[in-house]
């Protein structure tokens, strides 16, 4: 009998010790990141204008990648807003998870300043006869640099886009189209606007830039795509703002934004500022 008592004894001292080691090694186990995939634009510059004839701005910024995402973790998430109607702007930066896009960069306009702004696409460059300006560069893995305007007539160059930059204008009275945007799953976004010519405004890119036009104001980009304005008679149309989108395979695992589902994905749509809860 005490050897029996023993031996239980020993038992539970035994099943206690490898309860406490389960519960430590439990407590210590932290939850499995996942994957994700995640589109980031930011706000598209004006085209160029404010009172005199100007270039198509540049597209906001474009990064796109996968990443590691902790459950129970907070990202914020901040979408830029495009360029303003008058005074344009530049557009202003989107951010995630460390991340930053730069805002598209203003167009430019025949009187000072000529030149285009930089930012994650530069906005295009404005000729009138002898008055030359030089278009504004993009960010690298950003976007690209906008295009001239021609030496003779009066008109601007297309805003640069995600993927293409900005087109010089053809001939002395057309403007340059803006540069194509980038494909992100069946959607372009990012594209630059297109700039202002004397007789025929040059085309937004993909991606929704704004038309220029030869009236009075360029088309305004579309919101949420990061496309730039375009360059209008006197006055540029204001930049489209920018999105964040975060995609997963399975179920929906985290909260934040508008969440969908695309076929096996769950998809989490930023289209203004917010926080993603992983």
């Amino acid at each position: 009998m005490p050897e029996q008592q023993l031996y239980l004894g020993t038992s539970q001292l035994a099943a206690s010790y490898l309860g406490t080691i389960a519960s430590t090694i439990y407590d210590k186990t932290t939850a499995p990141t996942y994957t994700a995939e995640f589109l980031l634009v930011a706000g598209g510059g004006s085209g160029g204008g404010d009172g005199r004839r100007g270039a198509g701005g540049g597209a906001g910024g474009l990064i796109s990648g996968s990443l590691s995402l902790t459950p129970s973790t907070s990202y914020p998430i901040v979408v830029g807003d495009g360029g303003g109607f008058s005074p344009g702007t530049n557009g202003q930066n989107s951010t995630f998870a460390g991340y930053t896009a730069i805002g598209g960069g203003l167009g430019a306009q025949e009187l000072a300043p000529r030149t285009g702004s930089n930012g994650g696409s530069g906005g295009g460059g404005y000729r009138s006869n002898t008055l030359n300006g030089t278009p504004g560069t993009g960010t690298s893995g950003q976007g690209f640099g906008g295009g001239e305007g021609r030496d003779c007539g009066s008109n601007g160059g297309g805003g640069g886009g995600a993927s293409q930059a900005g087109q010089l204008s053809p001939n002395c009275d057309n403007g340059g189209a803006g540069g194509s945007g980038s494909l992100w799953y069946g959607t372009y976004y990012a594209g630059g606007g297109g700039g202002r010519g004397s007789i025929t405004g040059g085309l937004g890119g993909p991606g929704g830039g704004g038309n220029g036009t030869d009236s009075f104001s360029g088309g305004g980009g579309t919101a949420n795509t990061g496309g730039g304005g375009g360059g209008g008679a006197s006055y540029g149309g204001s930049g489209g703002s920018g999105i964040t989108i975060i995609k997963y395979a399975g179920s929906q695992r985290g909260t934040g934004g508008t969440v969908t589902t695309s076929g096996s994905f769950t998809v989490h749509t930023f289209t203004s500022s917010g926080t993603y809860t992983g």
